[in-house]
């Protein structure tokens, strides 16, 4: 799948049918695990300017276009017959794996990880209702804060043993791709995401933005508007800097050609 580079980070070209499709190839080997991240400016931000994250963002094996503003940038280096039409939104993408595995013959088993308890029941009734035949094949809510320092060994242990091929990890950014990463070489075989906040959407916790304001690539205006004193400094300090960098590497882009 090509990828394109969007401010350092190598962004895959691709809609929801070529993202899922990679997905449920990759489980279906069975051979080791892979890490898979929808990535919007907050994401991509963060990779550029924390050395500590952007090492962890290396180790992932498949980073799709989130927000519109890196759909905009992967465009901007694809012929016209090649262009993306939409983002791959993680909390949509998590639906439409969700729906492909929903056979009666599907042998892709889910894990939801994170979030509270009660978030994860909703989850539970939810996709029971929606997806008769997809197998949830467990799920599991870790202490908030701190944790044991046998708690990584006691969720690697849990994942095994629900032989799960598809892993759903929602502990937040950058907590989840941290701990993707820096387990990724003692996990079970099996394909993980760092999906956010899909968890408290899909449970009805929290309100999505409208698609017209996806589209646009404002969600991040309607999301500040919701909660803005918990992402007021995010979506300031990290829009900001996806901007600036993206700007800058276009200049030295075009500094570098020769006249």
């Amino acid at each position: 799948m090509r990828s394109i580079p969007v401010i350092g980070l190598p962004v895959a070209a691709t809609d929801y049918a070529g993202a899922v499709a990679w997905i449920l190839g990759k489980a279906a080997l069975s051979d080791q695990p892979y890490a898979v991240e929808a990535a919007n400016t907050h994401v991509a931000s963060l990779a550029r300017t924390d050395p500590g994250f952007g090492e962890t963002m290396a180790g992932f094996d498949l980073i799709v276009p989130d927000g519109m503003p890196l759909v905009w940038a992967v465009n901007r280096r694809l012929p016209k017959s090649g262009k993306i039409p939409d983002r791959v939104y993680g909390p949509t993408l998590m639906l439409e794996t969700i729906r492909a595995t929903d056979t009666p013959d599907s042998p892709h088993r889910h894990f939801l990880l994170g979030g509270k308890q009660s978030t994860l029941e909703k989850l539970q009734t939810r996709f029971a209702s929606d997806f008769t035949h997809a197998t949830i094949a467990d799920t599991y809510s870790p202490p908030f804060g701190g944790w044991p320092a046998d708690e990584d060994e006691k969720i690697i242990q849990k994942i095994a043993g629900s032989r799960a091929d598809l892993v759903w990890v929602g502990l937040g950014c950058p907590r989840q791709e941290h701990w993707i990463a820096k387990n990724k070489h003692r996990l079970p075989p099996a394909v993980y995401f760092g999906i956010g906040a899909a968890f408290a959407f899909h449970a009805g916790e929290v309100r999505q933005s409208p698609p017209v304001l996806q589209k646009l690539g404002l969600e991040w205006a309607y999301r500040l508007a919701m909660e803005p004193r918990r992402l007021f400094k995010r979506y300031l300090t990290h829009n900001t800097l996806f901007l600036y960098h993206l700007m800058a590497d276009q200049m030295g882009a075009r500094a570098s050609r020769p006249h």
